[in-house]
């Protein structure tokens, strides 16, 4: 169907790619993957016909219906499904062609062999595919009818998503679809994608989503097109089977498969039997496999030890936020100690980022109460701050001057290693921010974030722009970090592998959700066949998760009355403190082989002041875990349970 035959693609000067040569045939789901400039958008646009090899031959039928994800929307006064509707050519010519019959008087054979033609494309129920479309990708039904102007960029974006998807294409061209869509709206692509019968070319960072929907990857590395068998972990196995037989390479991939055998084996002994936990050992599982397939890529970083962690680091009870006069979420319980991972449920505008600035104190909060830690120390990251980068500035001195407000005195070459991690290295330290890419923005942002030593971290979308190498090497970043974490994506590989509980936004209430992700998608499922034409977008506070969890604590409604004890979120603090008393003991354990250690107190004995002094900082916490341990075990047995 598509042939490539020794195929050159330059951009300048630069080689792209270099003598590929492979096809693609009818029906393949194919994956393009390769990091940021490596080609994947060049070699679609070649497939458009917006580009010319360079050398060699690119063939496919001229008869091939080719349907593609458009840039940009102009900002027209036309309704939004008649622009959905519009991804229809041939639908659009008949509608024409009937119109100018019916107002010339045509006979009534030839009007009649037109509406035959109508019915045969499906021009009947074509309003109603339009709707379904677009209420998949999170639009309502009052949304149907408002002009395209009225609607954002990231709206428009998927109205050009629903447009492409109107096509009744034998070629679909999909580069980047997830980038503006939630999980609600991810999870709804994937499942029409596995019904597509023609052939997809699909550009994506999203591993989950490349795993569930493409069934083969051309690869754009080095210089070269090359293709593989199955879904994107079958490629990545491939891959770390390649690399291991480069010595270079050898003994770097044997640490990190040791780095992930570890850190699996402690995970799996403190997890407790929720199905968050044992859905998060098969993800960590997972990714010690696919490890050793990101042995070279370009980003190598770590979070440092915050300086404290005092317990908890924030406790807010009955708060309620929004914007102006309009409440989004009410009644909000939370407690955030060290090592827990939350990631925030829910569908586009339930309020997760409103919640994650409530907790960044971007948002006031209204009514109840809110108590930080003496210590506290939050790294917020949300999409806004890459605007907040100086352009004109480096990024090594957007990370001086943030290391003067926050405190840190690094030398250049320190701070120079420092984004070296992040893939800043050499004269790209020194360059203006200003041209660089989305994804190189967001890499730096986040890197002051981290740089800033934070014991709460808040991010908010976190891998938007960001590739696949950068992904991972968040993932395993957040993997050690000794803070908090509470996060929004729509990454389901991060949230698998970092997440242990999930909050669910929705109806201006925050509840625990008690399940995985394959139970989220199961249920957004079941929610939309309860809602028949799948018209609502936002959930209600009835149509919560039959496993959805009130708030450990919930006011009562009669003045003076005791809260409620929710038996299920005490015992998920209880397994907390557990599994945080358990990583503690080994932490003393470790301190205490080296500090026995007599070589350790040679050469002035800095090192060991150091571990003493981490020493006593892990005593102090282990004493507020096991008094909060008693008093959580306290609480259960006053109630009975």
């Amino acid at each position: 169907m598509l042939v490539f035959d020794d195929v050159t693609l330059r951009r300048g000067p630069r080689v792209l790619f270099a003598q590929a040569s492979f096809s693609l045939f009818r029906g393949e789901k194919v994956g393009i993957t390769g990091e940021n400039g490596s080609g994947k958008s060049s070699l679609m646009a070649l497939v458009r016909g917006e580009l010319t090899p360079d050398a060699g031959h690119f063939e496919m039928p001229t008869s091939l219906e080719v349907a593609h994800v458009a840039q940009d929307v102009e900002a027209t006064d036309r309704e939004a499904i008649e622009f959905v509707l519009d991804g229809d050519a041939r639908l659009r010519r008949l509608e024409a062609q009937i119109a100018a019959a019916e107002a010339a008087h045509a006979d009534g054979m030839k009007l009649a062999n037109l509406y035959t033609q109508y019915a045969a494309v499906g021009g009947y129920d074509a309003r109603s595919r339009a709707a379904q479309l677009m209420h998949g990708l999170g639009f309502t039904s009052v949304d149907e009818t408002r002009p395209v102007r009225d609607f954002s960029g990231g709206w428009r974006v998927r109205l050009n998503v629903a447009k492409a998807l109107m096509c009744p294409s034998d070629l679909l061209l999909l580069d980047e679809p997830t980038n503006h869509l939630d999980l609600d709206a991810i999870v709804w692509l994937e499942g029409w994608l596995a019904e597509y019968s023609g052939t997809l070319l699909l550009i994506a960072h999203d591993r989950e989503f490349l795993d569930r929907v493409v069934n083969r990857i051309v690869n754009i590395e080095g210089g070269k097109a090359e293709v593989y068998r199955g879904n994107y972990s079958a490629f990545e196995e491939a891959r770390a089977a390649r690399l291991a037989q480069q010595s270079a390479l050898y003994e770097k991939q044997q640490r990190e498969i040791a780095h992930m055998e570890s850190f699996v084996e402690r995970f799996r002994a403190k997890a407790t039997k929720a199905r968050q936990a044992q859905s998060r050992i098969k993800a960590l599982e997972r990714m010690q496999r696919i490890a050793p397939a990101h042995v070279d890529s370009p980003f190598e970083f770590s979070f440092a030890e915050p300086a404290k962690l005092p317990r908890p680091l924030l406790a807010i009870e009955q708060q309620s936020t929004g914007y102006g006069d309009r409440i989004l979420l009410s009644d909000v319980d939370l407690t955030v100690y060290p090592g827990d991972r939350i990631a925030l449920l829910g569908r586009n505008g339930a309020g997760k980022s409103t919640l994650i600035k409530m907790l960044a104190g971007e948002l006031a909060g209204r009514g109840g109460s809110r108590n930080d830690a003496r210590d506290l120390a939050i790294g917020y990251f949300a999409q806004h701050q890459l605007e907040q980068l100086d352009p004109d500035a480096s990024p090594l001195l957007n990370l001086a001057r943030h290391g003067q407000k926050v405190g840190r005195r690094d030398t250049e070459q320190e701070q120079r290693n420092y984004l070296a991690g992040f893939g800043f290295r050499g004269d790209r330290v020194f360059e203006s921010v200003g041209p660089f890419s989305g994804g190189e923005k967001a890499r730096l942002a986040l890197a002051l974030v981290a740089y800033s030593r934070p014991n709460l971290l808040l991010l908010d979308e976190p891998t938007n722009h960001l590739d696949l190498e950068m992904r991972q090497a968040l993932a395993m970043a957040l993997q050690e970090y000794l803070g908090a974490v509470v996060m929004v994506s729509h990454d389901r590989h991060l949230l698998a592998t970092v997440s242990d509980r999930f909050l669910l936004v929705g109806g201006g209430r925050v509840t625990e959700f008690d399940g995985d992700l394959d139970d989220y998608a199961r249920w957004l499922a079941a929610a939309r066949n309860d809602e028949g034409d799948g018209s609502a977008s936002r959930p209600t506070a009835a149509a919560r998760p039959a496993t959805a969890a009130q708030p450990a604590q919930t006011a009562a409604t009669q003045p003076g009355a005791k809260p409620r004890i929710n038996p299920s979120a005490l015992r998920s603090r209880l397994a907390r403190c557990e599994k945080r008393l358990q990583e503690l003991t080994a932490q003393t354990a470790d301190l205490d082989a080296k500090l026995a250690d007599p070589a350790l107190y040679a050469n002035g004995g800095g090192e060991a002041r150091e571990l003493t002094a981490r020493r006593a900082r892990v005593a102090q916490e282990t004493s507020e875990v096991e008094t909060e341990w008693l008093e959580l075990g306290e609480q259960l047995e006053a109630a009975g349970l």
